[in-house]
């Protein structure tokens, strides 16, 4: 018994390791897209640390190549790309030696003049959401009409549009055009259900108190007991049952020995 006791946390070693904390990949500047020229960020972060991730991508021309293997540069827990190219567009992912993966990231480099700088993560239902339609060389603060799923929902003065408190029917294709300047390439907004959080319930007056035993504390509790009274009541049933046996001799006459007595007393009980 003591054996499987000290097996059993042995074998739950393994079902605690192999319990493995997922990364997720973050762009800075926190955008789809790029215009080709531009400075890239990718970092592959988790909550502990970010040892043990690696940058991987896929593109029309390469398909799953990691940081630096012809692209890149690792800078700490990063992969910065100084000088972002068109051939640099696909999807980014972090993935680590075990074989989980991280949330996947689309990114798209143009040679054009105009983007949308849109969220690159899901958005979370409810959460306000805003759409920049950028120029690379004038300020971005030009008239822009925005498309979802090719269909004109908005001109906008300023080249930036709100949309508040999204909802799953917002999820889509989006795109921007600013006049005399051309249109930007086709992002997609995901958006994502907000997380139920469950009631705690209600504190009853009847509840026990929080010093109150267990189950466990109370079965053990009542064995100690047990244990206690066995002790204490044994050495006093032993010493009845010799002055039983001892009155049961002398009245049959008999004398023995204190030794044979005591034979004679155990072999009686």
């Amino acid at each position: 018994m003591k054996n499987r006791c000290l097996l059993w946390p042995l074998f739950l070693i393994p079902l605690l390791s192999s319990s493995t904390n997922q990364a997720h990949l973050t762009v800075s500047p926190s955008s789809s897209q790029f215009f080709q020229g531009d400075f890239v960020s990718l970092s592959c972060e988790e909550d502990d640390s970010s040892a043990g991730w690696t940058l991987r991508r896929n593109t029309s021309k390469q398909q799953r190549t990691q940081c630096g293997d012809g692209w890149g540069t690792s800078v700490n827990s990063s992969c910065d790309i100084s000088y972002i190219v068109q051939r640099d567009s696909g999807v980014y992912w972090c993935e680590s030696r075990e074989g989980p993966i991280s949330n996947m990231v689309n990114l798209t480099v143009t040679g054009g003049s105009v983007i949308l700088q849109s969220p690159v993560l899901p958005v979370m239902e409810g959460d306000d959401v805003t759409l920049l339609c950028k120029t690379k060389t004038t300020p971005s603060n030009l008239p822009a009409a925005f498309y979802k799923d090719g269909s004109l929902i908005r001109k906008q003065p300023t080249g930036h549009m709100t949309i508040q408190h999204v909802s799953r029917s917002d999820e889509g294709l989006y795109k921007c055009d600013i006049s005399s300047h051309g249109e930007s390439p086709s992002s997609w907004i995901t958006v994502t259900g907000r997380p139920t959080t469950a009631t705690s319930p209600t504190t009853s007056t009847n509840m026990p108190p929080t010093s109150a035993l267990t189950p466990s504390s109370t079965t053990l509790h009542l064995v100690m007991r047990l244990v206690c009274h066995l002790v204490v009541f044994c050495p006093y049933f032993i010493s009845t049952l010799l002055m039983v046996s001892l009155y049961r001799l002398r009245a049959k006459g008999k004398s023995l020995s204190s030794f044979d007595y005591l034979l004679h007393s155990i072999d009686f009980a």
